[in-house]
């Protein structure tokens, strides 16, 4: 038996603050959107350009504050081929970024930018 990830669904408070979020800081695309109006919901699914895993943003149309992140939920993780000017542009589009790091005895590889969930995005150096 053979199992394939294909998503990972997120709860968000603004709806095109993510997608703008998701789309130009990460570059992901929309790839499908579901509309619920009875149910009082959307959802929508980004992925890169090999789409072979989503990001479903499930937006609830009352929600009135925002979600709880777990302390069980850590992060999502993407990579890129330039780390540092990656960083450089999360910062220059107002986004909360965190210092290059590595692993303890290791050269520094990935940062982390924050959505505007509160999420945390895992930015790693293509290997």
């Amino acid at each position: 038996m053979r199992y394939k990830m294909l998503h990972t669904c997120i709860r968000v408070m603004d709806l095109e603050k993510s997608l703008k979020f998701y789309k130009e800081a990460l570059g992901l695309v929309e790839k499908e959107r579901k509309d619920f109006p009875e149910y009082e919901f959307t959802l929508v699914y980004l992925s890169d350009e090999s789409g072979h895993y989503e990001l479903e943003l499930t937006y609830n149309y009352n929600q009135d504050k925002p979600y709880e992140i777990g302390n069980g939920f850590s992060h999502i993780a993407v990579s890129v081929d330039d780390l540092e000017g990656s960083r450089e542009k999360h910062k220059e589009m107002g986004y909360e970024v965190t210092e290059l790091m590595g692993l303890p005895g290791s050269p520094p590889k990935y940062y982390f930018v924050t959505d505007p969930d509160g999420y945390e995005v895992e930015i790693i150096r293509a290997s």
